[in-house]
């Protein structure tokens, strides 16, 4: 029993590395971040991140000095930046989900 595809539900999912492109917080240029979490369905051939994978992203880009980061980024070296703050004082749906 597997992961559902988000866009037909076929079970015939894999759990993948890819790369992603991402524009920084503050809109000032785009990124490449490599081996980020991906699954790619083999039925309707979709390619995506998890809704948690795009969120943890973004918070952490919110959270870190962008300046450190280069062109291209794998994603674990981005997940290992330090954040300046402890969390994403602007993201009021964790406080609707508990």
């Amino acid at each position: 029993m597997g992961i559902a595809c988000e866009w037909c539900n076929s079970r015939n999912v894999e759990l993948i590395t890819d790369s992603v492109f991402w524009e920084l917080p503050d809109g000032s240029r785009a990124i490449e971040i490599t081996a980020t979490p991906t699954y790619s369905c083999r039925d309707c051939d979709m390619i995506y991140q998890s809704e948690a994978i795009v969120k943890e992203i973004e918070n952490h880009l919110f959270l870190i000095d962008c300046k450190r980061v280069g062109k291209v980024i794998i994603f674990e070296e981005l997940m290992g930046i330090p954040r300046l703050l402890k969390k994403n004082y602007f993201d009021f749906s964790a406080d609707r989900e508990g």
